[in-house]
């Protein structure tokens, strides 16, 4: 039974204010009511963090590992409950939230496996020189260590794997820092179940109970004040430009900046290589078409841009990628704000002088809502930067490019992105090689012959890149790097055996070698 709280040192709390929850396939609220956090449960739950933190990042790697597989084992036990819901809020299909809860709980196990190995620790050790001339050295021991409480917001387009047990929590709670989660009221009680799941994790791990909370509402009144709370330590968001852009200013203007890292929006661009368009154009198109619409082109990485040189080679993969569009019908987006937001801008760039329409947007049905793809010349392109803005949902842009060079001339007016794609036969290599130092100032993944929909959880994986695609050039929010946000370096110096934090002084700090063991 879900109850509406709060979960707030290990405790269900409640207030009388309340929202309703949605049910996203028609827009319409539902009888199940969720409390809306108030600036003292927000209080609650970032001191229930801090008085946690000591012993919290005192637990060993394998501590901490342990915990992160219960959780997973918790949210599977739960699985059939979640999805329903889940189904209910989003209106996301059965097959998807299952494999996206998969997703959810192979990452969780991917960092227990991760911080158990010790890598991210980065034990780097200077032993004492105490006969170096002119001066000895001290004896020097530098590891990363626990950031601090860390605030992690919900993303609408992915209620489990970017939410509250997501990547951010996932990397986190790994590091050793608490987390508190701000449910995205799109989905509460998804949040809560797995809630849920995490506290029944931290009972069976003996974990202090204010190690994570999650605060719900539907107001931005609860969130400002978590990013603003003086012992929140950093920030995770998957979110809008407007919204994270709002909650970064606050983050970096406190008496004490924090980090704030923000994934906020990319179009994701595709470059289309004259041989590669002829050979396989329509290959491509409909590649491309699937990948735009997957999630109903609510992926941050759905491919919103393709670019072209004009001719038969490109009027061709219009012509197969827009048949192909043109047969799928309406999906519901996953709130009906999106769906209005999703039409009011297809509509616009509709209306705009030197876009021609090549698939036209068509009436939204409720909260369903339909592709939309337009085309557009370079020159225009690169002189309006509204058609250079993401649309939210299935739609694109195609941009027509007198030549190749054109082409880099668009690549190089890019604003920062999570990915861009070149499509290349062996005969475009040529023309590509000056793409690519262009486009890795542009996008912190880089793709050939692919598309960017999926995102692997892997140690080699990129997930973030230049402003407004994130926050942080230097961070991604996928892949075992994800740590790094939430740990910092701490030098010892001339420190006695007893004093080391235990990565140092047991070694469990150190990557393990073939044989299982560590070496100092």
């Amino acid at each position: 039974m879900l109850s509406g709280r709060h979960l707030i040192n290990g405790e269900a709390v409640e207030n009388k204010e309340r929202f309703a929850a949605m049910e996203a396939a028609t827009g319409l609220a539902t009888d199940r009511l969720y409390c809306e956090a108030s600036q003292a449960d927000v209080e609650a739950a970032v001191i229930a963090a801090e008085a946690a933190f000591p012993a919290y990042a005192a637990t060993k790697a394998a501590q901490r590992a342990a915990f992160l597989r219960t959780i997973a084992d918790e949210i599977e036990a739960r699985g059939e409950a979640i999805t329903k819901i889940a189904m209910i809020e989003s209106a996301l299909p059965e097959a998807r939230l299952n494999g996206e809860r998969g997703r959810t709980t192979g990452q969780l196990r991917f960092f227990a496996d991760y911080i158990e190995k010790g890598e991210c620790f980065d034990l780097r050790v200077d032993p004492a020189l105490p006969d170096r001339a002119p001066m000895p050295r001290p004896d020097l021991r530098l590891i990363n260590r626990p950031i601090g409480p860390v605030a992690v917001f919900g993303a609408s387009n992915f209620p489990l794997a970017f939410s509250t047990a997501g990547g951010d929590t996932a990397s986190a709670l790994a590091a050793g820092c608490p987390v508190v989660v701000k449910g995205h009221p799109a989905h509460p009680g998804t949040s809560e179940l797995v809630a849920e799941a995490i506290l029944a994790a931290m009972e069976s791990c003996r974990m202090p109970l204010g190690t994570f909370g999650l605060i719900q509402g539907a107001g931005h009144q609860s969130g400002a004040a978590l990013v603003a709370h003086p012992l929140i330590k950093a920030v995770g968001f998957t979110g809008s430009l407007r919204g994270g852009r709002a909650l970064f200013d606050i983050a970096v203007s406190r008496p004490e900046p924090i980090p704030f890292y923000g994934e906020l929006g990319s179009v994701n661009p595709v470059f289309l290589f004259p041989e590669a368009l002829t050979a396989r154009g329509e290959e491509m198109a409909k590649g491309w078409a699937a990948s735009l619409t997957m999630g109903v082109g609510q992926f941050c990485t759905n491919p919103g841009v393709v670019v072209g040189v004009e001719g038969e080679a490109l009027s061709t993969f219009v012509n197969v990628a827009t048949e192909a569009l043109g047969a799928v019908g309406p999906q519901p987006m996953l709130t009906g704000g999106i769906a209005q937001a999703y039409d009011g801008e297809v509509n616009r760039r509709a209306g705009a002088s030197d876009v021609i329409a090549l698939l036209p947007p068509k009436p939204s049905e409720g909260c369903a809502v339909s592709p939309a793809v337009f085309s557009v010349a370079a020159d225009q392109w690169l002189s309006d930067e509204s058609l250079q803005q993401e649309v939210f949902g299935p739609a694109a842009v195609v941009v027509r490019c007198k030549d190749v060079a054109e082409m880099l001339a668009v690549a190089g007016a890019l604003e920062g992105q999570l990915t861009a794609t070149l499509m290349v036969d062996s005969g475009d290599l040529g023309a590509a090689r000056p793409f690519v130092p262009v486009l890795e100032r542009k996008a912190g993944r880089l793709l050939c012959n692919g598309f960017s929909t999926g995102v692997e959880v892997s140690h080699a994986m990129m997930h973030g890149g230049r402003y407004p695609a994130s926050t942080d050039v230097r961070s991604t929010s996928v892949g075992s790097k994800a740590i790094e946000r939430f740990l910092r370096p701490v030098s010892y110096q001339n420190f006695p055996e007893a004093l080391q934090p235990d990565e140092i002084r047991d070694g469990s700090g150190l990557p393990r070698l073939q044989d299982g063991s560590r070496q100092l």
